[in-house]
C-alpha cells in the first residue's frame, strides 16, 4: 500500500531550498560588497554590538570556544564565579563540529544521553541529563519550550546547560539539569552569512543569516534553513525540514530596548524504527539483569523494520515580544511575552518484541501513533542590576512568571487486517506467517522489507486527553561580594502550579478527569572562595521539584493525575507530591593562559527522594528514592592563538536505592538507572595550521547504558571519532569539509526500555560552502 498521511498545511521545503540557494549562488555581488563595505566602514564605537556571538553584549573573541557568561540574568556573576556546574556549547563549536541539530550539539557535552520515544512516551529530543530524564526542561532564551520536539539550531547562537537540580532558575522539574537555547538576534552593523552543505546520503542543506541596520538604533535579522537528508547505514529512513525565524530589533544602544522574534520550523520524515532488542525463548518476562538483552538486526544493522504507511510531521511556531529598559545605570527592567505551539503528528512502526518473536527469526511490525499539540502563552518580568548594602556589592536578579499551557493528545486506528486470521497473529508472528498470510504485519528480523504491500487501513482516532496547567511564580537571585576572595550565591524560586485533565471519546464524551495542585519553594545556595581574580572554589546546594503532570502528556510520567472516587463517582483531586531532588556540589574553576582557556572540576551528588512509584494497577504512592553521584571535568578556550580545545569527562555512579514496597519495583534496589553511562568523554580540537586552513577532529566515548532501571535491556559502550578541515579561499568564502563517525561504528545513542534501541548514523561525509558580507 501506498504511503498514507493526514495532510496538513505545510509549504514546499524544496520550493524554499531553492530560493536560499539562488539567494546563495546568484544573488547580486554588488549588493553584498555594497554591505561589506558598509559594515567595514562603521564606526569603531559599533564593534561590541557587531559581535554576534557575544552574548552578554560584551567584547568577546567571536572564534573562541570560551564562554565568560551565562545569557540569563538569573545568573548573577560570571561563570567563574558561578557555584554550579554550567557548560556552554559556542557558536564557533556548532560550526567546526558540522552540528545540524540539538542532539549534535549536546554530544559535546558528557554526561547526557538520549532516550527513544515510541507512542506512549512522544518522539523527538529526549536528553538525560546526570541520568534524569530532561525532556521537559529545555528553554528559549530563558524561558520553558513546552511540546516534545526535534530541536533545530539554524537560528540558535549557542546552548547552555545547567547541570543539577536547579527549579529555583527555571521552575519546575530540572532535577538533573537544564538546557537554554540562545537564539539569534538583530544587532547593530550590516552582515549577510550565507551557505550550503552537501554530503553523503543525499544531504542538501541551505542556511541564510542576514542582518540589517535600518537606522541608528534599528536593525532587522533573518535566518532561513532547509535541511533534506537520508541517514547513512540506514533503509529508508530520511528528514526534511526547513526554518524560518525574522527578528526585528529597536531602540539598540538606548536606554530602552525592543525585540520582536519569531521563529518557525516544519519537518517530515520518515522516522526510525529502531532495532529490537534480542530476548529469551521464555519472551520478555523471562530477561535477567545478569545477562541483558541488545538490540540485533538479524545480521544486517541497515535493516528497517518500518512500512511505507510510516510518517512523522512537526510543526512548531514561537512569538517573542521582549522590552528592556535600564531605569539607571545599575538597574534594568525586562518583560518578555512569549505564545507558541508545538506540533506533532506520526504513525512509527515499532519491531515489537515482547512475545518473543525476536529469537525465531521473525518480527511484529507494531504501529505506535500520536497526534498532539501543545500551546503555551508566557508572560515573565525581570528586574536586576547591582546595588550595595553596608559596603557589600551584592549582583540581583527578581522577577515574576505567569504561564499557561495547554496539551492536546490522540491518535490514529491502524486497522491490521488480521480479522480472518488467527488472533496469535495480532500480537505475535512465527516465520510461517511472513508476508501475506499475516496481512505483512509479520517480517523478517534478516531481511525485512519496508516495500511489502501492506494491506491495513488507517483513520483518525478522535478519543483522547487534554491537560491544562498555570503557573504562577516569584523569584529572586543576589550574589553577595562579601570580599575580593569571598562570594556567596543565593536563590529562591516559590511556584503555584495547577493541572488538570480529561479523557474523552471519539464523540467527544468525557470519561474521565482529575486534577492537581502543587506548591513548592525551591532554592540554591553556593559559597565561593577566590584564591585569585582567575579562579574559585565553590561548595553549592540546590534543590527542584517535580509535581504531578509536569510534561503535560508530553514525556514519560509515571503516575496519573486522577485520585480516588468518591460514593458519587467524581474523582477526588490527586494526593500525590512533587518529587524533590537535591544536590551536593564541590568545585573548582580556573581561566588560565591569560584568560584564554577555562578549566573546571566537580565532584557532586544527587538524590531523588518521594520519586513516584507503582503499589497496584491504579494506586501510586511518594516513596521512591534514586541517587547519582560523580565527578566531572572540562576545559575549553584556547591553549595558544592557534589551537582551541573543548572537552569533558563525566563519572556517573547511579543507583536506584528505593523502589518501594511492589516486589516488582523493590527488586531492582541497587540497580543502576537508564540512560546513565558510568564514564563519559568527548575531546573536540581544531588548530590553524595556515592563516588559510585549519585542522580538528574529536573523540566521543559513552560507557554501556541500560535502558530500564530492571537492568535487563542496555547498548554497548562505543568510541566516535570525527575530523574536519576548514579553508578560507578568500575574505569571504570559505569550505568545509566535516567527516563524522569516521571509523563507520555501529553504535546505539537510544535505548528505550524496551521493544527496541536506535542506532547512530554511520559515516558521514558533509562539504559545506559559506558566504560572509
Amino acid at each position: 500500500m501506498s504511503r498514507q498521511q493526514v495532510q496538513l498545511p505545510v509549504s514546499s521545503p524544496r520550493l524554499l531550498a531553492s530560493a536560499i540557494g539562488v539567494a546563495i549562488t546568484a544573488g547580486s555581488a554588488g549588493h553584498m560588497v555594497f554591505a561589506a563595505e558598509k559594515t567595514d566602514s562603521k564606526a569603531s564605537g559599533n564593534a561590541i554590538a557587531l559581535d554576534a556571538t557575544a552574548i552578554t553584549g560584551e567584547a568577546q573573541d567571536s572564534t573562541s570556544y570560551q564562554v565568560e557568561k551565562a545569557s540569563s540574568p538569573k545568573y548573577t556573576a560570571p561563570l567563574v564565579d558561578t557555584p554550579r556546574s554550567v557548560t556552554v556549547i559556542p557558536q564557533q563549536v556548532l560550526k567546526d563540529t558540522g552540528a545540524l541539530n540539538m542532539q549534535d550539539a549536546l554530544r559535546t557535552v558528557p554526561g547526557i544521553t538520549f532516550g527513544a520515544g515510541e507512542g506512549g512516551n512522544p518522539q523527538g529530543d529526549r536528553p538525560f541529563i546526570r541520568g534524569f530524564d530532561a525532556q521537559g526542561d529545555t528553554y528559549l532564551d530563558g524561558v520553558r519550550d513546552t511540546g516534545s520536539q526535534s530541536r533545530e539550531i539554524f537560528a540558535v547562537e549557542n546552548i547552555e546547560v545547567s547541570k543539577g537540580p536547579n527549579s529555583a532558575i527555571g521552575g519546575r522539574g530540572a532535577a538533573g539539569g537544564s538546557i537554554n537555547l540562545v537564539s539569534k538576534k538583530a544587532h547593530l552593523g550590516n552582515s549577510f552569512d550565507g551557505g550550503f552543505t552537501w554530503g553523503s546520503d543525499q544531504t542538501q542543506r541551505y542556511t541564510l543569516d542576514g542582518n540589517y541596520q535600518f537606522s541608528d538604533t534599528a536593525a532587522g535579522r533573518l535566518n532561513l534553513m532547509s535541511h533534506e537528508s537520508n541517514v547513512a547505514g540506514r533503509d529508508k529512513v530520511d528528514y526534511d525540514r526547513w526554518g524560518i525565524a525574522p527578528s526585528l530589533a529597536f531602540g539598540l544602544g538606548t536606554d530602552t530596548r525592543v525585540n520582536l522574534d519569531y521563529y518557525h520550523l516544519e519537518s517530515n520524515d520518515t522516522p526510525d524504527s529502531g532495532i529490537p532488542y534480542t530476548i529469551p525463548a521464555g519472551g520478555s518476562a523471562a530477561r535477567t539483569k545478569s545477562n541483558p538483552d541488545k538490540p540485533y538486526a538479524g545480521g544486517d544493522h541497515s535493516n528497517f523494520y518500518g512500512l511505507d504507511r510510516d510518517f512523522r510531521k512537526g510543526r512548531t511556531d514561537t512569538a517573542t515580544f521582549a522590552i528592556e529598559h535600564d531605569l539607571s545605570d545599575s538597574l534594568t527592567i525586562k518583560n518578555t511575552l512569549r505564545h507558541g505551539t508545538s506540533m506533532q503528528d506520526y504513525i512509527l512502526t515499532q519491531p515489537d518484541d515482547s512475545k518473543g518473536n525476536v529469537n525465531n527469526g521473525s518480527v511484529w511490525r507494531r504501529a505506535n501513533t500520536r497526534v498532539s499539540n501543545t500551546e503555551t502563552t508566557t508572560n515573565q518580568t525581570d528586574l536586576f542590576g547591582n546595588f550595595y548594602v553596608a559596603g557589600f556589592k551584592n549582583s540581583f536578579s527578581t522577577g515574576v512568571e505567569y504561564t499557561r499551557e495547554e496539551g492536546q493528545k490522540s491518535s490514529y486506528n491502524v486497522n491490521t487486517d488480521t480479522t480472518p486470521r488467527t488472533s496469535a497473529a495480532t500480537t505475535n508472528c512465527t516465520p510461517s506467517m511472513i508476508g501475506a498470510s499475516s496481512g505483512y504485519n509479520c517480517t523478517s528480523l534478516s531481511n525485512p522489507n519496508p516495500n511489502d504491500p501492506w494491506n491495513g487501513a488507517i483513520s483518525r482516532n478522535y478519543a483522547g486527553t487534554d491537560t491544562k496547567a498555570n503557573t504562577y511564580a516569584l523569584y529572586a537571585f543576589d550574589t553577595l561580594e562579601l570580599s575580593e576572595q569571598w562570594l556567596v550565591n543565593m536563590g529562591l524560586r516559590y511556584d503555584h502550579f495547577d493541572t488538570d485533565y480529561k479523557t474523552y471519546n471519539n464523540a467527544g464524551t468525557t470519561t474521565s478527569k482529575g486534577d492537581d495542585t502543587s506548591e513548592f519553594v525551591t532554592g540554591q545556595f553556593g559559597v565561593v572562595y577566590k584564591p585569585a581574580p582567575n579562579g574559585s572554589i565553590y561548595a553549592s546546594y540546590a534543590t527542584s521539584a517535580t509535581p504531578p503532570g509536569n510534561t503535560l502528556g508530553e514525556g514519560q510520567e509515571g503516575n496519573p493525575l486522577g485520585g480516588t472516587p468518591d460514593r458519587n463517582g467524581n474523582l477526588l483531586k490527586s494526593d500525590m507530591e512533587p518529587e524533590t531532588t537535591k544536590n551536593y556540589e564541590i568545585g573548582t574553576k580556573w581561566d588560565l593562559l591569560n584568560d584564554r582557556l577555562s578549566l573546571t572540576a566537580d565532584i557532586f551528588r544527587t538524590e531523588k527522594e518521594n520519586a513516584r512509584v507503582q503499589v497496584d494497577t491504579t494506586s501510586y504512592e511518594n516513596a521512591g528514592k534514586t541517587r547519582v553521584q560523580g565527578i566531572e571535568l572540562s576545559a575549553s578556550g584556547k591553549i595558544t592563538d592557534k589551537w582551541q580545545v573543548f572537552a569533558g569527562y563525566a563519572y556517573m555512579d547511579s543507583e536506584q536505592v528505593d523502589g518501594g514496597d511492589l516486589p516488582a519495583n523493590k527488586i531492582n534496589n541497587g540497580n543502576e538507572l537508564p540512560n546513565t553511562p558510568k564514564n563519559s568523554a568527548s575531546l573536540w580540537t581544531t588548530y590553524q595550521v595556515t592563516p588559510k586552513l585549519t585542522l580538528g577532529g574529536g573523540a566521543f566515548y559513552v560507557d554501556d547504558v541500560y535502558g530500564s532501571v530492571a537492568n535487563t535491556t542496555m547498548v554497548d559502550s562505543y568510541v566516535r571519532y570525527d575530523a574536519m578541515a576548514a579553508y578560507k579561499l578568500s575574505k569571504h568564502v570559505d569550505l568545509q569539509l566535516n567527516v563524522q563517525n569516521l571509523t563507520n561504528e555501529t553504535y546505539y545513542d537510544k535505548a528505550f526500555s524496551t521493544h527496541f534501541a536506535n542506532q547512530a548514523a554511520g559515516r558521514t561525509a558533509l562539504l559545506s560552502t559559506n558566504f560572509h558580507f
